[in-house]
């Protein structure tokens, strides 16, 4: 009987401490699982993402590249009638000083000028306005540059010439104190105006003779 307790004590033994080596290999395996498992979720994240990378590139290209793309812009000249206005003023004093031989050079000049506009600086809704201003003071200026030793001649065109530039000055408006001044005996009586940079009155169509006849009509 004894041995027979004996039998069933060693069994029970021996299953209990095969139960515990079966228990501690399956930890072992699933810490092992584990490791490995740890170790591969570490080397994903330190891994650079595709997108990170492909930011990486992108902002390693150089800035001059865009900048090299970006269009450069067409400078924008403004029109202004100051020169023109600068070369009728030289006409009209020569004319004032009774100066025929200086007259005609400044209406040379003055057609030189006109001429030589730069049209593409010139509004693109006053060009038609202007190209008829223009085209009469060429006319006109011309006519005083031929004509040396006939200052009668040139003080007939200098009244259609100096409305011109009144009207170029209200198309486009001028940056220089002005004065329009008006002659009412010139013409036969039918009057005349001219631009002067002065508010003294000083008459390019009589000249010595009557300096003085006139107004200021109006100020720019």
């Amino acid at each position: 009987m004894k041995n027979i307790f004996s039998s069933f004590t060693i069994i029970a033994l021996t299953g209990l401490t095969l139960f515990s080596c079966k228990e501690a290999s399956n930890k072992n395996t699933d810490q092992h699982a584990e490791h490995i498992s740890a170790a591969t979720e570490t080397q994903e994240t330190q891994a650079p993402q595709p997108s990170e990378q492909t930011s990486a590139n992108v902002s390693a290209e150089p800035i001059n590249e865009k900048e090299a793309k970006t269009p450069v812009k067409e400078e924008v000249k403004s029109f202004s009638i100051s020169p023109i206005i600068k070369d009728y003023l030289e006409l009209k004093n020569a004319l004032t000083a009774d100066n025929d031989k200086a007259a005609a050079s400044a209406g040379k000049k003055l057609f030189s000028t006109i001429k030589n506009t730069d049209m593409k600086s010139i509004p693109a809704d006053k060009h038609k306005e202007y190209m008829d201003i223009a085209d009469d003071a060429k006319e006109n200026a011309e006519h005083i540059g031929d004509n040396i030793g006939k200052i009668d001649h040139q003080r007939e065109h200098m009244a259609p010439l100096s409305q011109d530039m009144a009207d170029l000055i209200a198309l486009f408006g001028t940056t220089q104190k002005l004065y329009r001044d008006y002659c009412p005996m010139f013409n036969d009586g039918k009057g005349a105006v001219w631009i002067s940079e002065t508010k003294a009155i000083k008459n390019p169509y009589y000249g010595s003779k009557m300096s003085t006849c006139g107004s200021v009509k109006k100020e720019y």
